[in-house]
């Protein structure tokens, strides 16, 4: 039967190779979304580990972290430097780490920091941040780049790079009275980090003594030696990361700083948030679900067409199989056998054509997005979605076979006129 079934498909080999390439590229589809689903909830929530608050200006919990961890949006505004000390001074903290954005190097982000940053900042399963070259800034005037920054912009050790103002990708103020020199590049890590340039809070301070509202003073320029012997203790910051000594007091300490009188402040669990953040994509993720599964059943409905309209065209071909012995039983099964390969050779050259685009654009996806596209084996949704489309396919070629298995011998050779 499966010989037969084989020849059969074969000499309708056009129709075939046609009916085959619809279903895999819903197939392509189908488990495409699934993939880059899981892959960008994946890479969001290895972003940060070990951290159990982050604290910033009065927002909502997803803004604030997405600007403080994903370096997505613009803060509110700023958490005074007297508010931050403070909170790192209660008895429950074990360390902060302050953050302070708003300048940016060539498209990518600045980030202003301590040398908690580096030895406290967890990614993955609370994997440590490791140095590719060199080490830590020690002077004001240092800077530590991301991998992904360093590849892409060709930097090494002891290169001097400029900080612009502002975020955007081109910018026409520029810090340049004010270079730094790269102390370390930092290895991959998957996360945000691998986009951002690292440099001392104090350097931010110093950069910016003779701006004023995003402009330089007229007059009033302050050489990168001068800026040195003022006082570079910051101002305010943009939020901090918290890590207490013992999780029971989390919510007790976050019920303080939500209640903080000095200023208005936000505290919140970066796992909740993240569950937040989902339930706000959750609509998006089903649309293109809906999407997907739709175009999957267009392309099973495809082939069913293809057997309905090739049935009449073998009218003789199953009477002539009748008359040598088969049974209706027989041409039911011939027929469920060869909607059954179509559909399964359209589910393995879906894959293969998934795992091809996977690999061509997942070098694109992780330098313009942050989304690292994983060529691993399917997950187990992957295969549901997979089983799915195989018993849709078995179940519509069901509809051409049982029509061939009720015709008659004498349907296939009478002559119609």
């Amino acid at each position: 039967m499966f010989r037969l079934a084989l020849k059969s498909l074969l000499n309708r080999r056009g129709t075939v190779l046609l009916t085959v390439f619809t279903i895999a590229l819903s197939t392509a589809l189908l488990v495409g979304v699934e993939r880059v689903r899981s892959e960008a909830r994946s890479s969001f929530a290895s972003t940060l580990s070990g951290t159990d608050l982050i604290v910033g200006a009065r927002a909502g919990t997803v803004q604030l972290l997405l600007y403080s961890v994903f370096r997505l949006g613009e803060p509110t505004a700023n958490v005074s430097w007297a508010t931050y000390q403070q909170i790192a001074a209660a008895p429950a903290v074990a360390w902060t780490v302050p953050i302070s954005l708003g300048d940016s190097h060539r498209g990518y982000r600045v980030l202003g920091t301590t040398g908690a940053y580096f030895e406290h900042y967890r990614f993955g399963n609370r994997q440590p941040l490791a140095f590719a070259h060199g080490e830590p800034f020690a002077g004001v005037y240092e800077a530590v780049l991301g991998s992904e920054v360093a590849a892409k912009l060709g930097y090494s050790l002891g290169d001097d790079i400029v900080i612009a103002h502002g975020i955007g990708r081109v910018s026409f103020s520029n810090h340049d009275d004010k270079p730094f020199r790269i102390a370390g590049i930092l290895a991959p890590t998957g996360t945000p980090v691998d986009r951002t340039v690292h440099v001392p809070l104090a350097a931010i301070e110093a950069i910016h003594l003779d701006w004023q509202s995003g402009t330089r003073l007229p007059g009033r320029g302050i050489s990168a030696e001068q800026a040195l012997t003022h006082d570079l203790t910051p101002r305010s910051i943009t939020a901090f990361l918290v890590g207490l000594k013992s999780r029971v007091a989390t919510f007790q300490l976050q019920r303080q700083i939500n209640e903080y009188r000095g200023e208005a402040l936000s505290a919140i669990l970066p796992g909740v948030a993240l569950q937040q953040l989902w339930s706000l994509t959750g609509v998006a993720e089903n649309a293109l679900r809906l999407v997907a599964a739709c175009v999957v059943i267009v392309g099973i409905l495809g082939m069913s067409t293809a057997l309905l309209t090739t049935l009449n065209e073998r009218r003789r071909e199953m009477a002539i199989l009748r008359s040598v012995g088969a049974r209706p039983r027989t041409i039911l099964g011939l027929l469920c056998l060869e909607a059954m390969s179509l559909t399964l050779a359209g589910i393995v050259l879906g894959v293969l054509l998934l795992y091809a685009i996977l690999a061509a654009v997942r070098g694109y996806a992780a330098s313009q997005f942050g989304l690292f596209l994983g060529l691993g084996l399917p997950t187990a949704a992957e295969l549901y979605a997979l089983a799915a489309i195989f018993s849709a396919g078995l179940v519509a070629g069901m509809v051409p076979a049982w029509l061939g298995y009720r015709r008659s011998l004498s349907d296939g050779l009478a002559v119609r006129t």
